[in-house]
């Protein structure tokens, strides 16, 4: 028997359906909110990476790969808070710069959030942003103590908060980069690191998506590095 030859409305249906649903449950750039796209071609050519280097701690070098600024930002944050997935995929071409730019051979691990974080979300933003990066990240660090929200917080709060609140599986070795989202005051990825230094890691690198612009000053042009 011949399968049914589709009724000549029915793509019509389907058409206005799909018409409906964009019209009561738009897409919207999550750059600038123009409608019918994730992200638009100008918000998209702001997340060309432009990789920024510093020292985030005595022997550990940080490597982010946009400014968490403008259109970025609200990217990001869309990712973030907003659930919306789907923008990991353009995230992790600027992430993946980053990571081309740390130690061959390293082991990847991530930040972990705070359980109370992943059970609200139901996914885990660092996580899937590396592996939309192309690498495959290892659970090497976990919370040992609740922590404040870092959200609200000075640079010395922040430091306060964190201190101690990191541990990593040990015994390691060779070289581990430890990844974050963003990069505010340092303060996460500096226990980050100092947990696989204890740990046994001989080098450690962190890398982040993105970086928030210093107050009162600028990072210098020599440390910029186009890709």
């Amino acid at each position: 028997m011949t399968s049914p030859v589709p009724l000549p409305w029915s793509t019509g249906v389907r058409a206005a359906l799909f018409d409906g649903l964009a019209f009561w449950f738009p897409v919207a750039c999550a750059g600038c909110g123009a409608l019918d796209v994730d992200v638009c071609e100008g918000c998209r050519a702001a997340l060309a990476p432009r990789l920024r280097r510093r020292d985030l701690a005595p022997g550990v070098e940080v490597i982010s790969a946009l400014e968490f600024a403008g259109p970025t930002a609200r990217i990001v944050r869309a990712f973030k808070t907003d659930g919306r997935t789907g923008l990991a995929r353009v995230l992790g071409v600027a992430l993946a710069a980053a990571l081309a730019a740390a130690p061959v051979g390293a082991t990847v691990t991530t930040v972990p959030a705070s359980r109370a974080s992943d059970r609200r979300r139901g996914y885990r933003p660092v996580d899937l942003l590396v592996r939309r990066a192309g690498a495959r990240p290892v659970p090497l660090l976990r919370m040992t103590r609740a922590s404040a929200d870092q959200r609200g917080l000075g640079r010395e709060g922040r430091r306060v908060n964190m201190a101690g609140a990191l541990t990593a599986r040990a015994p390691l070795s060779g070289a581990v980069v430890v990844v974050d989202d963003v990069l505010t005051t340092g303060a996460t990825l500096r226990e980050a690191a100092r947990a696989v230094q204890d740990a046994g890691a001989e080098r450690v690198v962190a890398v982040t998506l993105a970086y928030t612009p210093m107050r009162g000053g600028s990072i210098p042009e020599s440390e910029v590095i186009d890709t």
